[in-house]
This record gives structure tokens, sequence and C-alpha cells, in this order.
């Protein structure tokens, strides 16, 4: 060979040589560039399996779907598997090196996940490394661009966008058709007022758990439904499953709820014919049952009519009314208010009740003031916002649709749900609820402060404090319950009329306008003589 064919000889070999440098590079720039536009690792149809957004009633987004990226290995690509493994330690430092090191050392495989959903920081990070065997996919992932808002009503997605909590998973053949927004029954603003007062309440009284429920009493549509400790979907994967956060305690917890059940007692009993709105009950003595004693904290006088019953809470009087009606028809009408049963929303979790194994003599007589029974803070309003439906409950919803056509249940007639809502109207003006007067909104309702069950009796040291309402008395149209779990003792003490009954009265002062309710200041007050106010009464055997 010649000289002049060695030459040409070299100068091909370094041309060659420079292309496949060239065409490595690029590949390498191509597997790891920001700008890329990457197929999808799932990518059959990926575009028409878009997730649904997830809006309020008016429109406005709640959940929506974003393009992520996430960076995955190709084993079969990799020289030094540890090497690779500890440079993306130094930017992606939640990485388990030695998991990453045995996955990436495995040369029958092609694809690993090392991290998915990158920040856009990470993801210009790790392309910085330039190493090689790595490249990103191109992914759908669910962001909250509200946060906490409604955090336990969306739920949350798992890694893979399906459904894991919520209406993410209850309504899941849904969403995952895509198409047109899930539209919620929630308005983000009465959402965001309610969860606003509900963070100045535990500030103020230092619970451990709260819920709080609005409800619009003719449809059955949740305008606000809260739960604290507050939830950001957004960070699901990073809240342990045993983080408080993560119960939804409107729905998905039970408590022993107190004097709110009062008002159901009488309307029971009103409706049954079992007593008169003008009847006088003896009040003085505690009732004696099988060694356990039934009695009021604060007495209230020898004798006292019904209304006077509900206004200053009394045990004594609640349970002789009780008595009147008899187990049988007690638990009839906790039927018919469906308190006997887990609560029909659209969430998956809803808590059955805990019951009495027997409506006896004495669970009735507990049952009657709100002991021995657990129900779902959801439950209990559905069967309260029967007092602001002219009697008829209907099934809670968070879905909106303008077609839905509500098939109401009969608890009570008209007429003894009226009666009731007065009674209830002189408690909030005159008794244990005065602390839920809101000026030009005309609050009816009750409060209730139960100790909590420890085994072998009740802990008179921690309350479940509940205020449940209805509003505007005159032309009740919503229904209100706010369930404080274990609030300390603050300024006023523990008990409801100090707690949940001002955190109820802040929220309707704050919701009532943006429902669209006019304030109205002329004297609507009930008819019949003004009672002095007590204290909240603390129901307990």
């Amino acid at each position: 060979m010649t000289a002049g064919s060695r030459n040409r000889t070299r100068l091909v070999g370094l041309g060659l040589s420079a292309l496949f440098v060239v065409l490595a590079g690029k590949a390498g720039y191509l597997a790891l560039s920001p700008e890329r536009s990457v197929s999808r690792h799932y990518s059959d149809g990926a575009e028409n399996r878009l997730r649904a957004d997830i809006v309020d009633r008016n429109g406005e987004q709640l959940a929506t779907t974003v393009t992520v990226y996430s960076l995955v290995a190709n084993p079969k690509q990799i020289w030094d598997p540890h090497e690779i493994a500890s440079a993306l330690s130094t930017v992606l430092p939640d990485i388990d090196v030695a998991d990453l090191t045995e996955k990436m050392s495995d040369t029958s495989r092609e694809f690993v996940w090392v991290k998915r959903s990158l920040t856009p920081r990470q993801r210009e990070a790790v392309f910085k490394l330039g190493l090689e065997g790595l490249r990103f996919e191109e992914e759908l992932s669910r962001i909250y661009p509200r946060g906490t808002l409604a955090g336990h009503v969306l739920g949350w997605t798992n890694i893979d966008g399906v459904g894991a909590g919520g209406v993410e998973y209850s309504m899941e053949d849904r969403l995952a058709k895509g198409g047109e927004p899930l539209r919620l029954t929630i308005d983000n603003g009465v959402q965001s007022a309610v969860e606003a007062e509900l963070v100045s309440s535990a500030a103020a009284d230092g619970f451990e758990g709260a819920a709080v429920i609005l409800l619009e009493a003719r449809t059955g549509e949740v305008r606000a439904l809260a739960s604290w400790p507050p939830f950001d979907p957004n960070r699901a994967s990073e809240t342990p499953m045993k983080d408080p956060s993560r119960l939804n305690r409107a729905t998905g917890a039970v408590y022993e709820l107190g004097s709110v059940f009062k008002p159901l007692t009488v309307a029971a009993a009103l409706e049954a014919g079992a007593i008169g709105p003008s009847d006088v009950f003896n009040v003085r003595d505690p009732i004696e049952l099988r060694g356990y004693s039934i009695s009021d904290l604060h007495p209230i006088g020898a004798t006292a009519d019904v209304t006077r019953i509900i206004t200053e809470s009394s045990n004594i009087g609640t349970v002789h009314i009780n008595e009147k009606l008899g187990p049988r028809r007690q638990q009839a009408f906790l039927e018919l208010a469906g308190l006997l049963e887990r609560a029909p929303v659209e969430l998956a979790g809803s808590a059955a009740p805990i019951l009495p194994e027997r409506f006896d003599d004495l669970t009735a007589a507990t049952a009657s003031y709100g002991h021995g029974i657990a129900v779902s803070p959801m439950a209990f309003a559905s069967a309260f916002a029967s007092f602001a439906n002219g009697g008829e409950r209907v099934a809670p919803t968070l879905i909106f649709d303008e077609t839905r056509k509500p098939e109401p249940v009969r608890v009570m007639s008209a007429l003894t749900a009226e009666i009731v809502n007065t009674m209830m109207r002189k408690a909030v003006l005159d008794g244990t609820g005065r602390n839920a007067e809101v000026a030009g909104y005309r609050v009816a309702g009750k409060t209730g402060t139960a100790e909590k069950p420890v085994p072998g009796g009740y802990d008179d040291g921690r309350n479940i404090s509940s205020f449940a309402a209805v509003f505007p008395y005159d032309s009740p149209q919503y229904a209100l319950i706010v369930t404080l779990d274990d609030p300390k003792a603050g300024e006023g003490g523990s008990v409801a009329s100090q707690n949940a009954a001002p955190t109820a009265g802040r929220i309707i002062e704050r919701v009532a306008p943006l429902l669209g309710l006019a304030p109205r200041f002329e004297d609507v007050r009930p008819a019949g003589d003004r009672y002095r106010a007590t204290p909240d009464e603390r129901t307990s055997l």
C-alpha cells in the first residue's frame, strides 16, 4: 500500500470516528434534552385518556392534569450502575443508592423507573450530569392548584394517575374517561370561608380535630365540607397513611354528638303524639336507671315545658320526653332520619354508625340526648337538615347535577319541624346557643357537649363539642354542623356554647352573603316569654 493510500485510509477512519462521536453525542443529547418531545411509556391512546378536571359548582378549577417528566434508566446501556446511582443522588437526595444500583445492574431489563414526576429544576439538574443510559419519559400528573382547599373532598390519585381517595376514587370511572369536567356542589368561596374559620377556631380552641358541613336542605347539595387537620392532595405521596390529616372527619369518623340529638327526640315525640309543645315535666330529680344516674349539670328548677328543656338543654327533661315516646318509636324515627346507617354520599369510607345492641330503657334514655349512639357528622347533618326542609330528608350529594330529582324521605310533618325550629330559635336567642346568633340571619340551633367514651365509661376531661343549626329561622334553607374533637378549655371553657357555637356563628356570618341571603334586622323573635340563659349542659351518665 502506498503512502497516499495509507493516508486516505487514515482520513476515512478518522472521519468515521468523528461521525460516530457526533452521532453518540447527539443521541445522548436527545435522550436527556429538556426540549425534546419523547414518546410516552404508556403511549397507547394516552392523549385519549386525559383525566377529566374537577371544578366547583361555578366552574372554578379544583383538580387538573399536567404533563410532567419522569426519569428512567436502561440497564443495558449502563457501564457502572453504582456510579450512575451515586451521581444521581447528588441532585435527587431521596434516591436509595443501593436499591437503584441493584435495579440498574439487572441487564435483562431495558426499563427501570428512577424517579417519577420530576420538578423542572430536578430535570435540569439531571440533564447537566450527562450520564449514560438515562432518559426522560413524558407522563400525565394530577395537580390541585388550590392546595388544601377541599382536600378531603377531592382526595388524590396514585403515581399512575388512578384515584386513591375522595371523589378521585369514588368517581374513578367518570374521571378516567376524560371529557367534560366533573362539577361538584361545593362553592370555592364558601368552602374557603369555612376552612378559614376552622383554622381560626383551631388556634383559639386547640382541638384535636374538627368537621364542618354546610348543606342546602332542599336539594341535599353539600355547599362546603371541611375536616381538620387540613389535607393537601398535592403531597399525598409524602403524607404517611397514619397521619391525622388523611382522615375525613366529616364522613369517615363517628362521634357521640351529645345534646344536638335533643331536637330530634322532641320532634319524634311530637310527631308520634306522645307529647304536646306545652307539656310540663319534672326536671328537679335525677333519673335512676339500673344503677346509673341521669342528671343536669346546672339545675333549672322544679318543672319545665318542652321549649325550656331544649333552650336550657335539660337531660332529665329529654329523658322524660323519650319515656313518653318509647324505644320502639324512637328507633323507628332514627331510622327514618337515616341515623341507623352510613350517609349515602359520594365518598368511599362513609362511616357506619355505632349503635346500641338493643334499644332498652337505658340505651334509649342515653341515646335521646346523644350518648351511646355514634354517627358521622354527615349522617347527622342530613338528618338535621329535615328541620330546614319542611320535615323531609334528602340524601346528601357532592356531585352537581341539574337533572337530579331528589327523592325526599318524610321524617316529620312540616308543622313539627316548625315547632322545633321555634324552640331552637329560642335556644339561640336566650339559651345555650346564644353565641351562635348572627345579626340579620336568624339562626336556630342546638349545642351539644358530650364526654368522650373510654373503656369502662367516659372521660370527663375530654369532650366532643358540636353545634347544629338551620338558617334563616323564618325561611330555612341551609343546615350546618360544626363538630370539634377534644377542644381545650379556653377563655370560656371546653363546652360547645363557648367554642362550637361561636365558630358556627362566624361561619354563618361569612357564608350567608356568599349564598345570596340578604340580612333582615326586624325582630322575628318567637312568641312567648324569654328564658334565662345557662351554660351548655355536659351530657354524661
